[in-house]
């Protein structure tokens, strides 16, 4: 079938956006970019935390852990496919450290709760960590190894570290950089959520959020 050439074009960007990225097959070496995947309840909050972070250059959030191939909001919320809410964040590693970002990582999510954070139960809202390969995946059992010796509380930590391979599915447009296209109902979200005062409460000055 022959098409303009205009309209080929604009089939192949369709195409080519519609693809999720398997993490692990992020190509960052090339860009002098990485990418580190974080699950840790509501993706509208940690956009917003990782997007203060020096070296981070973009933050999507999505869809991982899952069973079904593209999944909407009303199926992930469902709590029926096995995803979870999750941010991909897109970094230079010369500015910023994926164990940096993990030492945040901590500091901005409640990991003594199964399957909630703050107002939000359910499977979608867990908190885990998706290596993108075997040296993240490396990583984050040290991480985890380390704070498990010097938490500041006393309940366990229950958040999972996952292997490479997992699919993330960007989620819809509207959730894209919610806090910023809709500041003040984010801050009463999070606010009226309890996030922040949690947060002071396991981990003090070291908490990392919206005070922050």
């Amino acid at each position: 079938m022959n098409l303009p050439s205009s309209l080929r074009r604009l089939l192949c960007t369709a195409v080519f956006a519609a693809i999720p990225l398997v993490a692990g097959a992020q190509g960052g070496a090339a860009t002098g970019r990485a990418s580190a995947i974080f699950a840790g309840g509501c993706f509208w909050c940690v956009e917003s935390d990782f997007d203060k972070v020096d070296g981070v250059v973009s933050t999507t959030s999505g869809y991982i852990g899952g069973g079904v191939a593209n999944p909407t909001y009303e199926q992930v919320s469902s709590k029926s496919t096995g995803h979870a809410e999750a941010v991909r964040i897109e970094f230079e590693p010369a500015k910023v450290s994926y164990e940096k970002l993990l030492e945040i990582y901590w500091r901005t999510i409640d990991p003594t709760t199964k399957d909630r954070q703050f107002c939000d139960g359910g499977s979608p809202y867990r908190t885990a960590i998706f290596a993108v390969d075997e040296a993240q995946l490396k990583a984050a059992r040290a991480s985890l190894a380390a704070l498990d010796k010097s938490k500041p509380f006393k309940a366990p930590i229950v958040t999972e570290i996952i292997a490479p391979g997992q699919t993330f599915y960007p989620a819809e447009d509207y959730h894209q950089d919610y806090y910023k296209k809709n500041p003040v109902r984010y801050k009463y979200y999070r606010t009226s959520c309890g996030r922040d005062a949690r947060l002071k409460e396991l981990w003090g000055d070291k908490a990392q959020g919206a005070a922050q």
